[in-house]
C-alpha cells in the first residue's frame, strides 16, 4: 500500500488538476537507489584516480562534492523533476501549483537537505514529511515544491490525421497547466463543451476548427514534454 493523498489545484480557467502526493516510503526508496548509483560511480571513479596520488585525491574530493549536491539538482531541473531513483519509483518533484520544478527550486530544496538530515539519518526531514499535510520536508517547504506520483500511461498509436501545431502565442506556466488539464479531462466533456473551451483560445475560428487547433497544440506540448 502506498501512503499518499490527493492534491487538487484549480487552474486560472477553473479546471481542477488532481495530483497524487508521494509519501515518505517511495521517497526513501528513491533516495536509496540514487545513493547506490552515486556510491558505485564514485567507487569506480576513485579506483581510476587512485594512481594519481594527491592530485587524484583532490579530484575525488571535488567529485564527491559534486555528486552530493549537484547530482539531484541537475537531474531534477533537467529531467522533469526526476532523478534516476525517482524515475524508477514513478515519482517526480513539481512546484506546489503543479508547474514543472525550476532550477532555483531544485537548488533550494537540495541545499536544505543539510537541515533535513539533522541530527542523523534525515530524522528531521522524515518527521517533517509525516507532519506535513502535503508530505513536504523542510527543503520542499522552502522551495514550494511537492513530490507526486507520475502515472505511466501506455503509448497510444497516433492517428494519421493527429497533427501537432506549435502555439502561436508564448506559453506561460498557467497556459501549460491549463492545456495539460484539458488533455487530462477532455474525455469527461461533451463535444459542444470541448468546442466552447477551445473557442476561449481561438475565438476567431469556428467551434470545430477551434477544437481541432487546440488539440493539435496540446499534442505539441505533450510531445515536447517527453
Amino acid at each position: 500500500m502506498q501512503i499518499d493523498e490527493r492534491l487538487e489545484i484549480e487552474t486560472p480557467e477553473g479546471t481542477l488538476l488532481t495530483l497524487s502526493l508521494a509519501g515518505p516510503i517511495p521517497r526513501a526508496m528513491a533516495y536509496g537507489i540514487d545513493l547506490l548509483i552515486r556510491i558505485v560511480f564514485f567507487a569506480i571513479f576513485a579506483m581510476v584516480l587512485a594512481a594519481l596520488g594527491k592530485v587524484g585525491t583532490g579530484i575525488m574530493l571535488i567529485t564527491l562534492f559534486l555528486l552530493e549536491w549537484f547530482y539531484p539538482t541537475l537531474f531534477e531541473a533537467l529531467r522533469h523533476g526526476q532523478t534516476p531513483g525517482k524515475k524508477f519509483m514513478g515519482i517526480a518533484v513539481v512546484h506546489s501549483n503543479g508547474t514543472p520544478l525550476s532550477f532555483n527550486g531544485s537548488l533550494i530544496r537540495n541545499l536544505l537537505r543539510t537541515a533535513d538530515a539533522f541530527p542523523l539519518f534525515y530524522l528531521l526531514g522524515f518527521i517533517s514529511t509525516l507532519l506535513s499535510p502535503r508530505f513536504q520536508r523542510l527543503g520542499d517547504m522552502a522551495a514550494n515544491s511537492v513530490v507526486i506520483h507520475v502515472e505511466s500511461t501506455p503509448t497510444a498509436v497516433k492517428p494519421e490525421n493527429a497533427d501537432t501545431t506549435p502555439p502561436d502565442w508564448p506559453l506561460t506556466r498557467e497556459d501549460q497547466l491549463a492545456l495539460l488539464a484539458f488533455q487530462e479531462r477532455q474525455s469527461q466533456f461533451s463535444e459542444p463543451r470541448q468546442q466552447e473551451l477551445a473557442q476561449l483560445a481561438y475565438p476567431e475560428l469556428s467551434p470545430s476548427l477551434a477544437l481541432q487547433r487546440l488539440k493539435a497544440v496540446t499534442r505539441y506540448l505533450m510531445e515536447g514534454a517527453r
